[in-house]
């Protein structure tokens, strides 16, 4: 699954329009903290690979649980969250949700067989997801209050979440920590994290919004149809060298097991620096052109990665494939969100799928072709996303 909480989730949640905005702390707390904790996860997947000794068909059946579960908590919470939208309020569930995602990434460490890691995945996968809806939907509302973008910079605090999670998994690994003790020492700092951020939201946010019953999800149509299409893409991408750019290293170039996340550190940091400037940048250049060009400079560093001969241009070019998918995410989130609620669930629904497909049928085509061939395809998928970015009208 996306690993950085870079994946914009479904917002089932129609917030209120009082003029009480959620502190921007706040809201940089709760995307910090989740990409702290999905950092974490993607940071020792080589790590968790080796310990159970899987074979790379193994590893993308964990990595499609983790999709899976994502996706069906999406897909169920239209039906499921009134009624529990009438037992608990706004808070209790962005805690809830985030305290068992700290649960299931300890038990992902502590898995001693391959049934019980497909288990937590799945398990973490869906958490993952209900979190995510009480966070974005809070970023959505507040960006449609101020007419102006933000999502940019508060997805920012979530790569500079992930880039601190797996730099710390990297540094773990070096001190030759397990994922499991690794694991444990973020539980109470991520705790403390996330109580503060729900704490702060405001009584908007975290209380008496309406919830949208009907139509509880409709297939998205024209160009909304199209937004979607592009955040799958950009998921299948995104994910996959998330999930697959350490195992790259570890076997293309042999690197250790604290060398080989700095690949995934390298794309997550060109991600930050890219979104932290992205929101002025739209005002400057408009999102399509930022979306079309952002992808074709990705499709060239991922080429450049699995043409590499050695591991400092294989490093340069994850990199410059994070820059240039940074800004995908929240700027179709943006671009959905002013077409209204539903018009977001539908796109980030599609989303999601692009979650399940793209690890899964990236270890696929390694299984068969190798991980060169297998990354080289995640190229392609950046040059059609600047095809199709081209078309998408709602980009302004």
């Amino acid at each position: 699954m996306r690993p950085t909480a870079c994946l914009p989730p479904p917002a089932l949640i129609a917030l209120p329009t009082r003029q009480t905005l959620p502190q921007a702390q706040t809201l940089s707390a709760l995307f910090a903290c989740f990409g702290v904790i999905m950092g974490s996860w993607a940071g020792r997947i080589p790590a968790l690979r080796d310990a159970l000794q899987l074979s790379v068909g193994e590893l993308s059946i964990v990595l499609l649980c983790s999709g899976l579960g994502a996706a069906l908590s999406s897909a169920l919470s239209a039906h499921w969250f009134p009624h529990l939208r009438e037992r608990m309020s706004q808070r209790t569930k962005l805690v809830t949700a985030g305290l068992a995602l700290l649960w299931l990434l300890l038990m992902v460490g502590m898995a001693p067989n391959l049934p019980l890691l497909m288990l937590a995945i799945f398990l973490l996968g869906a958490s993952a997801s209900i979190f995510d809806i009480g966070m974005n939907a809070a970023a959505a509302h507040q960006e449609n209050l101020q007419a102006r973008s933000l999502m940019a910079r508060l997805h920012a605090c979530a790569c500079a979440g992930g880039l601190g999670g797996v730099m710390l998994g990297s540094g773990m690994a070096w001190l030759r920590y397990s994922p499991t003790q690794h694991f444990s020492l973020l539980i109470l700092p991520c705790a403390l994290l996330l109580w503060l951020g729900v704490r702060g939201l405001s009584a908007d946010v975290a209380g008496n919004a309406p919830i949208i019953r009907k139509p509880s999800f409709v297939l998205p149509r024209g160009d909304i149809a199209l937004l979607g299409l592009l955040g799958l893409l950009a998921a299948m991408t995104e994910g996959s060298i998330a999930n697959w750019s350490g195992v790259f290293m570890a076997e293309q170039f042999g690197a250790s097991m604290s060398f080989a996340p700095l690949s995934l550190a390298a794309f997550s940091a060109m991600m930050l620096l890219s979104r932290f400037h992205g929101d002025r940048l739209k005002a400057a250049m408009g999102a399509r052109r930022l979306i079309c060009g952002g992808a074709l400079v990705a499709g060239i560093g991922i080429y450049l990665a699995v043409c590499a001969s050695a591991t400092p241009m294989a490093v340069t070019g994850f990199a410059i494939a994070g820059l240039g998918l940074a800004l995908v995410f929240p700027f179709v989130l943006s671009a959905a969100g002013e077409q209204g609620a539903m018009a977001i669930a539908g796109v980030a629904t599609m989303t999601y799928a692009g979650s399940v497909i793209g690890p899964p049928l990236l270890g696929g085509i390694a299984q068969y072709l190798g991980l060169q061939a297998a990354l080289g395809f995640t190229g392609l998928l950046s040059l059609l996303i600047a095809g199709i970015g081209w078309r998408v009208h709602l980009l302004r």
